[in-house]
């Protein structure tokens, strides 16, 4: 039996809206607040996306996952765009991610967190405010959340009504997801829902076969001693994420529920912090202090020591287990310097954290056409470190956080079928960052089972 999770305290001289008196950066400038205001009002009377019990059902897992139980796999697109909410592009990003997991609760012989890197992950950060092309400047694109990307002054406006239209398909692909899981699309009786035509072009085919039959042979062999179907082999829990970023949608998304204490964000199960909003007292970090939900953590390498431990006792005082996850972005070739005395810094806190390594923000480069693009052989190299790193300084990398798609993009390159620079005009949709293709995604699942085991973890 589970021993439940203690409860913890409200966050002190908190309000729903106190991050309105801090400064808040990577906030889109809407022309007409008055417009702002009447959206999200209508937001905070549209129905949540996600539930409490639900959201105490992670922080359940993720506590179970900082005791090395469990192993979380965190995947999805870098930024989803409204019209790709689509049934077949939902399923497919829901296969990847189902595929690879499956990968690692055999090669790891643990249970694995899925969490997906959907339904709402329509606002990103941007570097600058403004874009300028051919002497027109206009806003930066912000997420489809905030506006569009085509580079017109209509498009490029601030449009609250699009707060909306995020909730809504936001909802639909939750929907949609629910309906899959719950029907039996993870069932792992029907390999068939698996699409292998990658294989015939990976070295890794043999393998992949292996561990496909493998599970097939333990479900039918625990079928037959137990004379039971069990129901775990044809559903699954999954969880959806995506970066905090507008905290005008945020807080028309936070409640409090009935027969439970406190605020919950339910616009995603697990909402993160990214690096750029990561300011000690900064607005993000207060509207998070506040909220029960567990909360990642962007770590980058101008995060230094005294920082992390800031952010650790604003967002986790009572040191509270499956409150906190830190997700170290670092780069291949900072890595290994990096992250030790970060590692360092969060246990001197005594706070409990879960370590997550994003191999895909720190490896970006472009290349001399023009195109951002990531090397596959950086974000192996980056996981593999951080695992090496993690066991060597009695810390445990908790699991990964990946950028990718469930179609046949060709935006990073390398991986088995090693894809070139001239590979990337071929299939390049990305809006923002690349992301890894299906069978790139599924290969370095593999290879993180590899590591483990080479590791003996």
């Amino acid at each position: 039996m589970k021993e439940p999770l203690k409860p913890i305290t409200p966050a002190k001289n908190w309000r729903l809206d106190s991050w309105q008196e801090k400064p808040a950066g990577q906030q889109p400038v809407y022309d007409d607040p008055s417009e702002l205001n009447r959206a999200t009002t209508a937001l905070a009377a549209r129905p949540p996306l996600v539930t409490s019990w639900e959201i105490n059902s992670l922080r359940q897992q993720l506590a179970e996952a900082q005791a090395g139980k469990r192993f979380v796999l965190q995947g999805g697109d870098c930024a989803e765009t409204f019209d790709e909410c689509n049934s077949t592009i939902v399923a497919n990003r829901l296969k990847v991610l189902l595929q690879m997991s499956l990968v690692m609760v055999h090669g790891l012989e643990t249970p694995v967190v899925r969490i997906g890197r959907f339904a709402g992950q329509y606002a990103k950060p941007r570097s600058a405010n403004t874009e300028t092309r051919d002497g027109l400047t206009l806003p930066s694109y912000r997420g489809d959340l905030v506006n569009a990307p085509e580079f017109t002054a209509e498009a490029r406006r601030p449009d609250p009504q699009r707060l909306l239209r995020g909730h809504a398909c936001s909802a639909m692909t939750m929907n949609f997801v629910r309906a899959l899981v719950d029907g039996g699309f993870a069932d792992l009786h029907h390999p068939e829902y698996w699409d292998l035509g990658w294989l015939e072009h990976s070295p890794l085919a043999d393998e992949f076969h292996r561990v496909a039959g493998n599970i097939g042979h333990s479900v039918r062999f625990l079928e037959t001693v137990t004379g039971q179907q069990p129901g775990s082999l044809r559903r699954v829990d999954f969880f959806t994420s995506h970066e905090a970023l507008h905290l005008p949608y945020e807080q028309a998304l936070t409640r409090q529920v009935p027969r439970q204490w406190g605020w919950f964000d339910l616009s995603a199960h697990f909402p993160w912090i990214g690096m750029r909003t990561a300011e000690l007292e900064g607005a993000h970090t207060e509207f998070f202090r506040g909220v029960r939900n567990p909360v990642g953590i962007k770590v980058g390498p101008g995060m230094d020591s005294d920082w992390l431990k800031g952010l650790i006792r604003h967002l986790n005082p009572d040191n509270e287990a499956g409150r906190l996850v830190l997700i170290h972005r670092l780069g291949a070739d900072k890595i290994a310097d990096g992250l030790p005395p970060l590692i360092k810094a969060a246990k001197a806190t005594g706070s409990p954290v879960l370590w997550i390594c994003d191999p895909m923000h720190g490896n970006t480069e472009k290349t001399a056409n023009g195109y951002k693009t990531r090397k596959f052989a950086n974000i192996q190299s980056e996981l593999e470190q951080a695992i090496e790193v993690h066991a060597e300084c009695g810390s445990r990398l908790g699991g990964v956080h990946l950028e990718l798609t469930g179609e046949n993009v060709t935006e990073c390159i390398g991986g088995a079928r090693e894809l070139t620079e001239h590979d990337l005009t071929r299939a390049y949709k990305t809006t923002v960052d690349p992301r890894l293709n299906y069978e790139q995604a599924l290969e370095l699942s593999m290879l993180i089972v590899r590591k483990h085991q080479s590791l003996g973890l």
